[in-house]
């Protein structure tokens, strides 16, 4: 039972990281029926730059809070302008083309990021300099670190603010207006291009919260880390079902906890013939199995023009 918790409490604080991502992709594809490929390279940009900011100002002596708050301020400033570049160059000259042509040049922009992260920060992994030591709560008999607590509690905010704004100011009902019919919104006065950077700056925004989470988490970063992160964020959005917001909420952090409790009894289960390193496989096995019984997801809709 201890074990359980234990894993419960690891699984929605990673859960949670999850669905900050799959926010970006499911706005994207709510918004442009595009799967942004590059999305989850634009979290690795966010986690590479934040490391940096922490290697520079670990020497100076800040404190922790200033810390954080400059590796954030610059990661949110890199990623916003990132996400928003991609869309004016590389997908808004393609919004009237076959579905196809876009989701190659999203895999294209993928491997461009990937590549120029390599030649700026190198292909080795780079750690986390020590800022702080985390202290242990004992909730029953498993541990939640005042780390988890804060990713959590931090991710919660910003998805219940982003419901928010998305559910009750004018911009979000733009933004679900254009999600419904970007044709008819653009004749009721909608201003189409803002509407979609605006979808970009958000979901840019997130993935640069969610790269400094994953450094703080894991404490290294690496050029390729984007690229299963961000196929995990994915199967948490077609998990909830892809173009809900909601659904990317429940999607992440349920597959954060199917994750989490895989690899806690992985070994158990197969009498140690597998281990918690085959972790990922249950992150596909899901996306294999919704694709094929739920294509839709849990929240979604049946649709038979997206693909």
């Amino acid at each position: 039972m201890d074990i359980f918790l234990q894993q419960i409490i690891n699984g929605l604080v990673l859960g949670s990281i999850y669905a900050l991502v799959a926010l970006g992709y499911t706005m994207v594809y709510g918004i442009l029926g595009l799967i942004n490929f590059a999305h989850g390279d634009i979290v690795m940009v966010g986690a590479m730059v934040a490391l940096a900011v922490f290697q520079l100002l670990a020497a100076a002596g800040l404190p922790v809070p200033i810390t954080l708050l400059v590796a954030l301020a610059a990661s949110m400033t890199i990623c916003i302008a990132l996400g928003v570049s991609i869309e004016r160059v590389a997908y808004r000259p393609l919004r009237r083309a076959p579905r196809l042509a876009p989701l190659i040049t999203a895999i294209g922009v993928s491997i461009l990021i990937q590549y120029s992260a390599a030649l700026i920060w190198g292909k080795q992994y780079i750690a986390l300099p020590p800022l702080f030591k985390t202290t242990q709560l004992h909730l029953g008999g498993a541990h939640l670190t005042d780390l988890q607590a804060a990713i959590f509690l931090l991710a919660c905010t910003v998805m219940a603010t982003l419901y928010w704004f998305v559910t009750r100011t004018r911009l979000g009902a733009a933004m679900r207006a254009t999600e419904q019919n970007p044709d008819i919104a653009g004749l009721m006065g909608i201003n189409i291009n803002l509407i979609i950077a605006l979808t970009f700056v958000i979901g840019s925004g997130l993935a640069a919260v969610a790269g400094l989470m994953v450094v703080l988490y894991y404490g290294i970063g690496h050029y390729y880390m984007g690229f299963i992160l961000g196929l995990k964020a994915f199967t948490a959005a077609v998990l909830g079902g892809i173009g809900n917001v909601t659904g990317a909420m429940l999607g992440g952090l349920l597959l954060g906890v199917i994750e989490s409790l895989a690899s806690g009894y992985i070994g158990d289960l197969t009498g140690g013939v597998f281990g918690s390193n085959y972790r990922d496989v249950f992150a596909f096995l899901v996306l294999v199995l919704v694709l094929i019984f739920r294509p839709s997801g849990l929240m979604g809709q049946p649709s038979a023009e997206r693909a």
